[in-house]
C-alpha cells in the first residue's frame, strides 16, 4: 500500500492565508519525508487545489491510500460532514484507492506549548511588534 497525506484548510479569499497552507504542508514533507512520501495541501473550497485535485495529485505521484488530515482545530461539520463527503466524492473517481480522515488537532500538549508561545511573543515584547503596530490588534492605535 502506498499512502499519501493531504493537509486540508478551510481555504479562504486571501492568497496569504492560502498560501499559509502550501507552506505547512512543504515544512511537513520535509521533516516527516522519510515516513510519508508524498504530501499535498489542499483547500475545502473557495481555494485551489480543491481535496479532488490533491486527491488526484496524490493517486497520480502513485499514491492508493490518501490520510486527509485537517488542519482544523475542532471537530465540527468540516471533519463530521463535509471533508467526509469531498474525499468520497474524489475516491470515486480512482477506482482501487481508499482514505482515511484523521482528526483534527483539538486539544492536546502541544497546542498548549504552541498557544503559550504566541503569549510569550506579546508579554517578552511589552505588547509591542510589526505584526501588530498600527493596527486594531494592538489596541492602542
Amino acid at each position: 500500500m502506498s499512502k499519501a497525506i493531504i493537509i486540508v484548510d478551510h481555504g479562504s479569499k486571501k492568497d496569504e492565508s492560502n498560501q499559509m497552507l502550501v507552506e505547512v504542508a512543504k515544512l511537513f514533507y520535509e521533516r516527516f519525508s522519510s515516513k510519508y512520501n508524498i504530501v499535498e495541501p489542499a483547500h475545502m473550497e473557495l481555494a485551489e487545489p480543491s481535496i479532488e485535485d490533491a486527491y488526484s495529485n496524490c493517486v497520480k505521484r502513485g499514491a492508493n491510500f490518501i490520510i486527509i488530515c485537517p488542519f482544523f482545530l475542532g471537530p465540527g461539520r468540516h471533519w463530521q460532514q463535509d471533508i467526509p463527503s469531498l474525499a468520497l466524492e474524489a475516491s470515486v473517481k480512482f477506482p482501487g484507492t481508499n482514505y482515511h480522515i484523521a482528526k483534527p488537532l483539538g486539544i492536546d500538549d502541544l497546542i498548549l506549548d504552541l498557544l503559550e508561545k504566541r503569549l510569550s511573543t506579546c508579554t517578552d515584547n511589552d505588547f509591542s511588534c510589526p505584526a501588530c503596530e498600527g493596527t486594531l490588534r494592538a489596541g492602542n492605535l
